[in-house]
C-alpha cells in the first residue's frame, strides 16, 4: 500500500492458523515485515474439549504451550523490542496457565516491563444451571436433541467473545493479549478498532476489520496454502508466508512479507473470503453482521489485493456457544491389501470380521466400513465400476465402531491382527494394535449476549 502523507496505516500479520501450525511464517514476519500487530489463532471447535481433558489430568495444561515454547521463545523479545503487539486465543481452557508461562518466558529473557494482557469470561460452564432454570433451551444447530441429555457429560462450555475485551487490554498498554475462545476474527478486529477509534456501532468499519481478520485467521490458507485453484504454481511453498492486512481509514489491502513463498492474488483471497460463510449477506460474528454480497477483490500489485465494498449491520443479540461433551467410545482398525483383487479381498475381510462380531454378540451403536483409496473420502459418489475396482493397486479396509458402552468397542480389537493369516491373501496389519478412544462431540448453540462477563486484565513483568 502506498502510504499518503499523514494517513494512518496499520498492518497486522496472520501468524497462526491452528494449534500445531508452524510458527515459521510468524517469526519471519516479526523479523522482516513492517507490521505493528500479529494475530495468532490456535483454536478450532474441538480444540477446547481436548484442552479441557488435558487440564483434568494436569491442572497446569489446557492451553497451547507452543505459543510460548516456539513463537515467544524464539521471537517474542524481538517483537517486543520492535513494538509489535500480539493477540492470541492460545489461552484455551487455561488462560492463567498460559499467562504464567508467558511471564516465565519473559522473565527468562529479561523483558522487564513487558505487559501481559488477558481476557476472561468466555467460559460459562458454571452458568449453565441458571440458564436452564431461566428457560434457555440451548437449541442445537446441527441436529434435534435435548440439552438436558448431555448436561452431566459436558467438558467445556465456551462463548465466542468479540473484540471489546481485547481492545480494552490493548488500550491499557498490553504488549500481548491472551484470550480463551475469542472469535478468530476478533483477534484482528481489536487492534484495528483500538488504533482507528472505531465505535462499537460503526458497523461498516467493524465489518472491514472482521473481514481483515477472516482473511488472516487461517494463516497459510490465505496465502496459497490449501489452494484449490492453482496449487502447482504457488511459489516456494516450503517457505510459505502468511498474509498481512494493511488498513487505513479508507482502504484495505492484503499482502505478505518480503522474501517468502506463497501467493496473494484475487483467487487465493476469494477462496479464504468465502470460507465458512453460509450467507454472504449475513455473516454473523459476535461483533457485527457482515455483508460481503457486493464486495470486490482486485489485484493492485505483485502479491497485493484490494478489498472494497464491505458493509456491516447491527450485531446479533446472541453469542455462539461451543459445548464439548462426552458422547461415547470408538475403535478404529485398518488392514491393507495389495493387488490383485485388492478391493475384493478387503471387502471379504470386512465381511469375515462382522460375522465374528455377530458371534461375539457385539451391540455397537454404529459400524462404519470404508475403503481408503476408494470411498473413504468420496463416500457414495465414489467410482465403484468393475474396471475401477479391478485396477486398484492397493486398498485399505477401515472399520470404525462406535458405542456408548466402552466394552462393546473393545470386542473388535482382537479380531483384526489375526486376519493377516486367517483371511484372504495379501493382508498387512499396520499402525499397531487398535485401542478404544473416547468420542468427544460438539453441541453448537447460542446464548444471550448479556450472560457474558468479559473482563480484561494486565500483568506486568
Amino acid at each position: 500500500m502506498l502510504k499518503e502523507k499523514n494517513v494512518k496505516q496499520i498492518a497486522i500479520g496472520g501468524g497462526q492458523g491452528f494449534w500445531g501450525d508452524s510458527p515459521d511464517a510468524a517469526i519471519h514476519m516479526i523479523r522482516n515485515a513492517d507490521i505493528q500487530y500479529l494475530g495468532c489463532d490456535y483454536l478450532a471447535e474441538l480444540t477446547l474439549s481436548i484442552m479441557a481433558k488435558q487440564q483434568l489430568k494436569d491442572p497446569k495444561k489446557g492451553y497451547a504451550p507452543d505459543f510460548v515454547t516456539r513463537l515467544l521463545k524464539e521471537a517474542g523479545k524481538e517483537a517486543w523490542e520492535k513494538s509489535i503487539r500480539i493477540t492470541t486465543n492460545a489461552g484455551g481452557m487455561n488462560i492463567k496457565g498460559c499467562v504464567d508461562a508467558v511471564k516465565e518466558q519473559a522473565e527468562a529473557q529479561g523483558m522487564k516491563g513487558y505487559k501481559i494482557g488477558y481476557v476472561t469470561g468466555d467460559d460459562i460452564k458454571s452458568k449453565i444451571p441458571q440458564l436452564l432454570k431461566d428457560g434457555w433451551t440451548f437449541p442445537n444447530f446441527d441436529y434435534d436433541g435435548d440439552f438436558h441429555d448431555i448436561v452431566d457429560k459436558i467438558y467445556n462450555c465456551n462463548a465466542y467473545i468479540g473484540h471489546e475485551g481485547i481492545q480494552e487490554a490493548l488500550a491499557q498498554g498490553a504488549d500481548v493479549v491472551i484470550t480463551g475462545r475469542a472469535a478468530d476474527s476478533a483477534l484482528f478486529l481489536a487492534p484495528l478498532a483500538h488504533e482507528f477509534g472505531w465505535a462499537d456501532d460503526d458497523w461498516d468499519n467493524l465489518a472491514r476489520g472482521i473481514m481483515a481478520g477472516h482473511l488472516l485467521e487461517c494463516g497459510g490458507q490465505g496465502a496459497g496454502g490449501n489452494y484449490m485453484y492453482d496449487w502447482r504454481n504457488v511459489p516456494r511453498m516450503e517457505d510459505l508466508g502468511f498474509p498481512i492486512a494493511e488498513l487505513t481509514p479508507d482502504t484495505f489491502e492484503i499482502t505478505k512479507a518480503p522474501d517468502c513463498g506463497g501467493i496473494i492474488c484475487e483467487q487465493s483471497c476469494k477462496e479464504q473470503f468465502i470460507y465458512e460463510v453460509l450467507d454472504p449477506a449475513n455473516y454473523l460474528t459476535p461483533d457485527v453482521n457482515v455483508d460481503i454480497s457486493k464486495a470486490t477483490i482486485t489485484q493492485v500489485g505483485d502479491n497485493r489485493v484490494r478489498i472494497d465494498n464491505i458493509k456491516g449491520k447491527e450485531r446479533p443479540d446472541t453469542i455462539k456457544l461451543c459445548v464439548g461433551y462426552h458422547k461415547g467410545w470408538k475403535t478404529v482398525s485398518m488392514l491393507s491389501f495389495a493387488w490383485p483383487d485388492a478391493y475384493e479381498k478387503a471387502k471379504y475381510c470386512a465381511d469375515i470380521i462382522m460375522k465374528k462380531m455377530k458371534k461375539r454378540g457385539m451391540k455397537a451403536d454404529d459400524v462404519h466400513i470404508s475403503f481408503i483409496g476408494l470411498n473413504s473420502l468420496h463416500l457414495n459418489v465414489a467410482n465403484m465400476s468393475e474396471e475401477a475396482l479391478k485396477n486398484l493397486n492397493e486398498c485399505v479396509m477401515r472399520i470404525a465402531v462406535f458405542s456408548e458402552d466402552k466394552n462393546e468397542c473393545a470386542k473388535i480389537i482382537p479380531e483384526i491382527s489375526p486376519m493377516q493369516l486367517n483371511g484372504p491373501p495379501g493382508a498387512s496389519f499396520f499402525g499397531g494394535r487398535a485401542h478404544v478412544q473416547e468420542v468427544m462431540a460438539l453441541w453448537p448453540t447460542v446464548v444471550p449476549r448479556d450472560v457474558l462477563d468479559i473482563q480484561p486484565h494486565i500483568l506486568e513483568v
